[in-house]
């Protein structure tokens, strides 16, 4: 356990960049010892010795000394000047694919926010089509690589060099999924449905035809059906197979928050307190999950917030249950569950500058 780590942030301009570098601001375990902030700096910024964080973010700066923080040059030696041990990787997969190992080499821990690192079989990570320039280092930089949800691999992330951040669709299907098919209760013959939707803010900072303010405004519209990126990380975390879950998002018309829908069938009849002892039992200990009563979760009630909620309702036989789940695709989908992995590594508290 150690009292604070010097940490550094690259890809702070994002959506998601902007959310982990709010926390680690305010992290109490980082007061004092502000991120490092680095990326892409043009000729005249660098002059200036970077971008004011207060011209890419003002809505995160406060009166603490965090507006005279800015964006810098990256490079190794800049990390390497400012003691920085831990790297977060807000960036494009590609990139992540292609930084990680050399952080690795050169001593920091790494959590990546990206997709670069979370599957561990090779059908499943060619939906992103990398070329490695070096496939064997990929290979060995993957065998280290932790998937990062603390609900499931707790222990396994307290010792990771490089810890791969879930996706946010992945983390509202995984966490109330897992738990079921873990105790053996779903009937897999009969599939699983999963019916995610998410805010606009999921597709990230860059403007698409389909992002535009006039495709998304007043539409719901679904895509990706049997072949989003998510539907790897499914498969090996909750430990089923393509033939046994079906995992079609859509787009809401909303700027930010995930609501999955996830129907089962159950091998024998359940009540719900036999339901509600599972994920009990579960979730013993991970206080970042939120389990509801006999209401589902909405997307009001997770947004802005750095919790999954989970509830489910039974049908009169005990055979079938639909469960909600919802989260915010910026937080807990992404930068909180991020630093809710810091915390597990460096043995603080897990909820410490998150609730």
């Amino acid at each position: 356990m150690t009292g604070s780590v010097q940490t550094a942030v690259i890809g702070v301009t994002g959506y998601a960049g902007a959310e982990l570098a709010r926390l680690l601001l305010h992290h109490p375990r980082l007061r004092g010892t502000p991120p490092v902030f680095a990326g892409r700096v043009d000729e005249k910024d660098a002059a200036r010795g970077g971008v004011p964080l207060a011209e890419i973010h003002p809505h995160i700066v406060d009166n603490n000394g965090s507006g005279d923080l800015r964006q810098e040059a990256f490079s190794w030696e800049l990390l390497a000047a400012r003691g920085v041990e831990v790297l977060f990787l807000a960036t494009p997969h590609e990139q992540s694919r292609a930084w990680a190992p050399e952080a690795l080499a050169r001593g920091l821990r790494v959590i990546d926010l990206s997709g670069a690192w979370r599957l561990t079989e090779a059908a499943n990570r060619a939906v992103y089509a990398f070329e490695d320039d070096d496939p064997e280092l990929a290979s060995a930089t993957q065998a280290q690589a932790v998937y990062g949800m603390p609900e499931l691999h707790r222990a396994k992330i307290a010792g990771a060099r490089l810890v791969a951040n879930p996706g946010c669709y992945s983390t509202s299907v995984i966490l109330p999924l897992r738990p079921l098919v873990a105790a053996e209760l779903v009937d897999l013959e009969c599939g699983i449905i999963a019916d995610s939707k998410s805010g606009v803010s999921g597709a990230g900072k860059a403007p698409t035809a389909k992002t535009h303010y006039m495709y998304a405004a007043d539409n719901l519209s679904a895509y990706g059906a049997f072949t989003h990126r998510h539907t790897g990380e499914l498969l090996e975390q909750i430990g089923v197979s393509t033939e046994q879950i079906a995992f079609v998002p859509h787009l809401l018309p909303i700027p930010r928050g995930i609501l999955s829908t996830i129907h089962v069938r159950f091998k024998q009849p359940q009540t719900r307190e036999s339901i509600a002892h599972v994920y009990r039992e579960f979730f013993s200990g991970s206080p970042m999950v939120r389990l509801y009563g006999h209401t589902l979760p909405q997307i009001q009630y997770s947004v802005r917030t750095c919790y999954a909620d989970i509830g489910f309702q039974l049908d009169a036989s005990g055979r079938r249950a639909v469960i909600v789940s919802c989260l915010d695709n910026l937080l807990k989908g992404a930068s909180s569950q991020a630093v809710q992995n810091l915390n597990v590594m460096y043995g603080w508290g897990e909820a410490e500058g998150l609730e």
